[in-house]
């Protein structure tokens, strides 16, 4: 049935909008325009998100975890079981979506709140579970000043099977297990550290949950690189009850940083591409809209995909220049990137950083 309402939902979209031919536009209600008439559906996807699910346009807890849930949607892929007759997981498909199994795994604890909360818009328009969880992602993070306009490629099949368990990483793995897990499904080292630029604007709520919407920087509404020199501050604090698994000491109050963040800041495999980060936001975007392209369209072929990110909006400008925390020095920053020197960065005046909580939606 999910995949008769999808099938009639595009040919509804073609019909409602202008044919459109090599080097011209079609035209979709609103007065809007896309490279693709097939397209069109997603202004209308896109008005609702905005409104009802992102709070009107807000980068804020409703975006991070949309953010969190295509990676995890998507990584549930691997060839290496494949290789040994078993089923690895078909990728960016919305098998977690689809699957109540999936929210049950360890790695996806807390992540069945975000499920619930889009499924109703999925369902709505309709499209297919996978291409929404996508879309969302994407729109949601050019809600947030700084960001790149990521790619958005609509076709994936509403048909899917639930992803095996053990696929997603956890913040209490090694570097290497992580570096390993990501290698078999195709990414780099260096990709890893560019989807990490995610936790820019990303906070916890489960590893402990007295402090729920905890960011892991001082600036979670906005996609810059303080994440990446916040990471590398020397630290001593515990902002809730204690020191949890997966979790390490934090460098500012209200601040939570995860344990595999304080190792890829440090492992020389990956410290370098870290600090890279640090006051070259171009690159670091770059880098990251590259990283999500690819994640976004594991075990899937992109040939047999309509490109609709023109329908993404192009998020606003970054609204800082990336700095120490105040209080803080240079001499507070770890840096182990031994082939480049760490870049020079003022500090904020003022008394010593506090971060608020992200709040809830």
């Amino acid at each position: 049935m999910q995949i008769q309402l999808l099938v009639l939902a595009v040919i509804l979209s073609v019909v409602g909008a202008s044919p459109t031919s090599h080097g011209t536009k079609a035209r979709c209600g609103g007065g809007r325009t896309t490279a693709h008439a097939a397209c069109c559906v997603w202004f209308d996807v896109l008005d609702d998100i905005q409104e009802n699910l992102f709070d009107g346009g807000e980068c804020g807890e409703e975006v991070h975890e949309s953010l969190r849930l295509t990676f995890h949607d998507a990584i549930g892929f691997s060839p290496a079981l494949s290789r040994r007759g078993k089923f690895g997981g078909q990728g960016a498909d919305g098998s977690i979506m689809h699957h109540p199994e999936e929210l049950a795994f360890h790695a996806n604890g807390g992540i069945d709140e975000i499920v619930e909360a889009q499924k109703p818009f999925a369902l709505n328009h309709p499209v297919s579970f996978g291409d929404f969880i996508h879309f969302a992602g994407a729109v949601g993070v050019s809600n947030c000043p700084g960001a790149p306009r990521l790619e958005f490629l609509a076709g994936r099949s509403n048909v899917s099977r639930a992803s095996p368990d053990l696929l997603v990483p956890e913040p209490f793995d090694s570097v290497t297990k992580i570096l390993n897990r990501f290698g078999d499904a195709g990414f780099s080292s260096d990709e890893v550290v560019a989807l990490l630029a995610s936790h820019t604007i990303a906070a916890q709520d489960t590893i402990d949950p007295s402090i729920p919407g905890t960011p892991f920087d001082s600036t979670p509404s906005d996609f810059d690189a303080q994440f990446f020199v916040e990471t590398l501050l020397a630290a001593n604090l515990v902002p809730g009850t204690g020191i949890n698994q997966g979790q390490v000491f934090s460098p500012l109050a209200g601040e939570f940083r995860l344990q595999s963040d304080a190792l890829f800041a440090r492992d020389p495999r990956t410290a370098c591409e870290w600090q890279s980060f640090i006051g070259n936001e171009q690159r670091m975007n770059a880098r990251f809209r590259a990283a999500m392209t690819k994640l976004a369209t594991t075990g899937q072929t992109r040939s047999l995909l309509t490109d609709c990110s023109d329908v993404i909006p192009v998020p606003p400008p970054a609204r800082r220049r990336v700095t120490l925390p105040a209080g803080r020095t240079r001499a507070d920053i770890e840096a182990a990137c031994r082939a480049t020197p760490f870049p020079s960065l003022t500090s904020d005046p003022g008394p010593a950083t506090s971060i608020p909580a992200v709040p809830p939606s």
